[in-house]
């Protein structure tokens, strides 16, 4: 691995090493030979450490979400084909070292390897720094995705939102979209609703439905505050 290639791939990882041998390691397949020491041991760190990073930020952002929702949009984003496709969006494929018979049957675009790949890396990751570093890297990479889930993998809470204030106020909540920062490939923005000239949730995220689904939700939990006895 050239230090160029090193320097891109740690920027990806958003994490740089300060330990070598992890790295190398990490990039190390198995098929090259058992003289060599290969990433198994890093693969078998990296997923229990998936595991718990990805329980951790769902908790924290779903949290009225029950365990058997938790567990459904956990599946659905720690899974074979979304850790090939976090692996193929840091080029993990081109980085690993694989021996002659695997190199000749195509690993380096096997789904199976590149998701292996995703998860040695985050385990070298936890081994170099810590539960902390390991955490940050799968926020960042799995962000928007877990975003996604306000609108299609959990609940509607712009649906919730329009039913109750038709209930209570005959009328429907009015979105704004109140900021957008951040470069393009990770945008941020921010929306508020606005009931009779009143401000009554704001929320954040990584699309303009995301926000809009945070922001139906803090209306939502001000609404049921101010409103039990009618909802």
């Amino acid at each position: 691995m050239t230090p160029e290639s090193r320097a891109a791939l740690e920027a990806g990882l958003g994490h740089r090493f300060a330990r070598a041998d992890y790295l190398a390691v990490a990039l190390t397949h198995r098929s090259l030979g058992v003289d060599t020491p290969n990433n198994e041991k890093l693969e078998f760190l990296g997923d229990a450490v998936l595991a718990l990073a990805m329980s951790d930020l769902l908790m924290a952002r779903f949290p009225e979400a029950s365990e058997g929702e938790l567990s459904k949009i956990r599946a659905s984003l720690v899974n074979a084909d979304v850790l090939a496709r976090k692996a193929r969006e840091l080029d993990v494929g081109s980085a690993l070292r694989f021996g002659k018979g695997e190199e000749k049957s195509g690993g380096r675009e096997k789904v199976s390897i590149l998701a292996s790949g995703y998860e040695v890396l985050l385990g070298a990751v936890y081994a170099d720094a810590g539960y902390e570093a390991a955490r940050a890297m799968v926020e960042n990479h799995f962000a928007a995705d877990i975003e996604e889930h306000l609108t299609v993998g959990l609940r509607d809470y712009k649906t919730r939102l329009q039913e109750v204030t038709q209930r209570l106020f005959r009328e429907a909540p009015v979105y704004t979209l109140v900021e957008e920062s951040g470069p393009d490939h990770a945008k941020r923005f921010a929306s508020e609703i606005a009931l009779g000239g009143r401000c009554y949730g704001r929320g954040v995220g990584h699309s303009k439905k995301a926000a809009e689904q945070a922001a139906a939700r803090e209306a939502l939990a001000a609404l049921e505050r101010e409103h039990a006895d009618r909802l």
